[in-house]
């Protein structure tokens, strides 16, 4: 994801200085104009403005702000925000956004939804927490990267709501799985099916986007992983239980990830939800 986001914040004019643990990252923007490769994180946070973390999770963001001689808290600058725009655990940037805030340093955290596809043409949606002032900042860097940029509240709303809006996502994959794997069983062509799901009420994201493309055709590369799905639905899983709200679909639903992460091989990709279910059958 983070590769895509750089090009198109390059390519809409803004200099941009990186840092990834894969070379080979950076590689593909070595001659691209406004570019500059570092070769640390902090020396990435040198001159920079705004400071856009794209990490898997809290753990990791975590570490690399707090962690070592090195920690990237210490050498971030009042004038500079911090934009966490990876899945991170709501609870966690909160607690970022004040440890932050002691420092003087802003904190904004704006995880991002649409997968590789809509990170290429810079048309992610954009789930904004933070302070409405420092929001207006940083938001003509974050319409670079997205189309739907929606503030939803204050410091870890953002990270909130990304970690439900992917707990929907992750039931909606696995209720179709589902009917789809029964209707196979009772001998109706499953393209079929899809094909009156999307004409019908039960028309989701995966319907329309994965079903054919990704799950039937056996392709299962759609670029978003198993485990980062896990991940992100016990985020939300872990966050309505915090909130104290009904969480059995959520609970069901998580058992029934990580069963599939278990069960299928290392790597796999979340459309493989599909194949795991099939197995079952």
């Amino acid at each position: 994801m983070g590769l895509p986001m750089a090009r198109n914040l390059l390519h809409a004019g803004h200099p941009v200085q990186g840092f990834d643990l894969n070379p080979l990252a950076a590689d593909a923007l070595q001659n691209q104009a406004l570019f500059t490769r570092t070769d640390s994180a902090a020396a990435a946070l040198s001159q920079a403005q705004f400071v856009i973390l794209m990490l898997p999770d809290s753990d990791i963001v975590d570490r690399l702000l707090w962690q070592g001689a090195h920690a990237l808290a210490d050498a971030l600058k009042p004038s500079q925000i911090l934009i966490d725009m990876g899945s991170s655990d709501p609870v966690r940037s909160r607690d970022n956004f004040d440890k932050l805030a002691a420092k003087g340093i802003a904190f904004v955290d704006a995880p991002v939804s649409g997968g590789v596809k809509r990170a290429v043409d810079g048309s992610l949606s954009i789930m904004i927490g933070g302070e409405t002032s420092v929001v207006g900042t940083v938001r003509p860097v974050l319409q670079a990267l997205g189309k739907n940029l929606v503030h939803v509240g204050a410091a870890g709303a953002g990270h909130a709501v990304k970690a439900l809006n992917n707990y929907v996502s992750a039931s909606g994959l696995l209720a179709v799985s589902e009917a789809l794997a029964a209707a196979e069983q009772f001998g109706i062509d499953p393209h079929l099916v899809n094909q009156v799901f999307n004409t019908s009420t039960g028309r989701n994201n995966t319907t329309e986007v994965k079903v054919e493309n990704f799950m039937l055709s056996g392709a299962f590369n759609s670029g978003f992983a198993l485990a980062l799905m896990r991940k992100d639905v016990q985020t939300a899983l872990g966050f309505i239980e915090r909130m104290g709200t009904p969480d059995s679909q959520a609970t069901v639903c998580t058992r029934t990830w990580v069963d599939a992460e278990t069960a299928l091989k290392p790597g796999a990709d979340h459309t493989e939800m599909y194949k795991f279910i099939c197995r079952r059958t």
